[in-house]
């Protein structure tokens, strides 16, 4: 297990230099309410300076973490972003480096996870790191279970697990699954980064400070296992509505493999309805046709609790989820029109001929075999 240094702990500042300062951050809008003479107790100025806060936090414990796997000797490999390593374009289908110089995984048009920081020891660990100061970290559970489950399909020869870096008096840690480990720093504050930037006359920096170390990578050396991402999602659909007698290969999907994809892709696609069938239960506008297709898919939850949602494409870039409340009640969510779940649905809703068309009674039959899984659980 990792274990905190002293200079970490501390958020001692003394041996990264300027390199905090040589960074770029997205300041613009905050500069602009400093201008203007907002109240730093304006809820726009808190929000803005929060965002900006959390950057200059990451680069920081960036910065610290470069230092700290060149001296620990049981970390084998570190891997480099920001200005640490050399600018290559973001491939698809492999680890490399975001026009953001983030380290980030994507397939050819979209990014599927970015990681603020990867190392991996000598006893074949990889480790992703998220450093985030907000106070709670529950809902950092989701987006920690699909990381994970990503790394564990390309790195297969590799134990995976998190660290997880945050500010004391943060809440819900003991709640973070036991792949995570947790260090806790004292509380940070960007007041001297802010201070700089808006500063007009601010000193001359000193040179940027880099770690020479063997240990020290590029992200897309590493070698992984082959993963399309369309390809494999794709698959699970075909398979788990290839049973003979049943409406869902159950077995199939209950299984460790697509479970793994489950927590990876968050739902699966089976089917589609007319939306007649559930124009009623999902109170539709009536001015959609009745023929029109609701894609049906199943999604694992936060809990591991498996419910049906359902997808309506009213354009390219036009989407909507319909999915049900802690208290049964329908939810409609407008999805992000450059988000990847747009192009799941296009692509899956290309491939679904008449074989995948449910109707109310398939419906109510899936949502029963789901109910069971839960009573099994």
């Amino acid at each position: 297990m990792l274990k905190i240094s002293k200079s970490i702990k501390t958020l001692n500042e003394s041996d990264i230099g300027d390199n905090l300062l040589h960074y770029d951050y997205n300041v613009k809008y905050l500069l602009s309410l400093i201008r203007k003479g907002i109240s730093q107790d304006d809820q726009h100025f808190l929000s803005s300076y929060r965002s900006f806060e959390g950057e200059v936090f990451e680069n920081f414990v960036y910065e610290k973490l470069l230092i700290y796997a060149a001296e620990n000797d049981n970390i084998e490999k570190f891997v480099l972003k920001g200005f640490h390593q050399d600018k290559i374009k973001s491939h698809a289908n492999t680890l490399s480096i975001s026009e953001k110089q983030q380290i980030v995984y994507r397939t050819k048009s979209r990014e599927i996870s970015e990681f603020d920081a990867m190392l991996i020891t000598k006893d074949k660990e990889l480790y992703f790191v998220e450093m985030t100061l907000v106070k709670s970290v529950l809902k950092l559970r989701k987006r920690l279970r699909k990381k994970k489950a990503l790394l564990e399909i390309i790195f297969p020869n590799y134990e995976i697990k998190a660290l997880i870096i945050l500010n004391e008096g943060a809440t819900g840690v003991r709640q973070l699954p036991s792949y995570c480990t947790v260090w806790l720093t004292e509380e940070f504050s960007a007041k001297g980064v802010l201070d700089y930037i808006v500063d007009t006359d601010a000193r001359k920096l000193l040179p940027k400070k880099r770690i020479k170390s063997d240990k020290m990578i590029e992200a897309h050396v590493l070698k992984l296992y082959p993963f399309r991402y369309y390809n494999t999602i794709s698959w699970i659909t075909k398979t788990i509505r290839s049973h003979k007698k049943y409406v869902l290969d159950m077995n199939f999907l209950m299984s460790q493999k697509v479970q793994r994809y489950h927590d990876l892709y968050n739902k699966f696609y089976i089917g589609y309805v007319d939306a007649a069938e559930v124009r009623e239960e999902l109170n539709l506008d009536k001015s959609l046709e009745d023929d029109h297709r609701v894609i049906v898919a199943i999604e694992k939850k936060h809990s591991d609790e498996i419910t049906l949602t359902y997808y309506i494409q009213q354009t390219r870039k036009i989407l909507y989820l319909y999915s049900y409340d802690d208290n049964n009640k329908i939810i409609r969510e407008k999805k992000d029109p450059y988000g990847i779940t747009i192009t799941e649905v296009y692509h899956i809703s290309k491939m679904m001929d008449e074989k995948y068309k449910l109707n109310a009674s398939n419906l109510a039959t899936i949502k029963k075999l789901l109910e069971e899984t839960r009573t099994e659980a």
